[in-house]
């Protein structure tokens, strides 16, 4: 059985991951869905949450100003097989 419900998320982080997840072949309810999963399945969240160090903190504030190297979703695209 399905549901529906309605989540609030940041608008520019949502269209970024919507274009990740296309690229992977996948929905956004696609990707909700297999992290829900993962919730159940390890009976928690599925990654590690902590509060960030002082080096994570510094390279948080630098990708908040595009300072310093970055990565882009183009740059995950896939190079064709020679």
């Amino acid at each position: 059985m399905k549901t529906q419900t309605t989540i609030r998320i940041d608008r520019d982080n949502y269209a970024q991951a919507k274009e990740i997840l296309k690229y992977l072949g996948l929905s956004y309810s696609q990707a909700i869905n297999i992290f829900n999963s993962m919730v159940v399945s390890k009976k928690g969240i599925p990654f590690e949450v902590k509060i960030p160090n002082e080096v994570t903190l510094q390279a948080m504030k630098e990708a908040d100003k595009l300072h310093g190297e970055f990565v882009t979703p183009n740059d995950f695209r896939r190079q064709p097989v020679s």
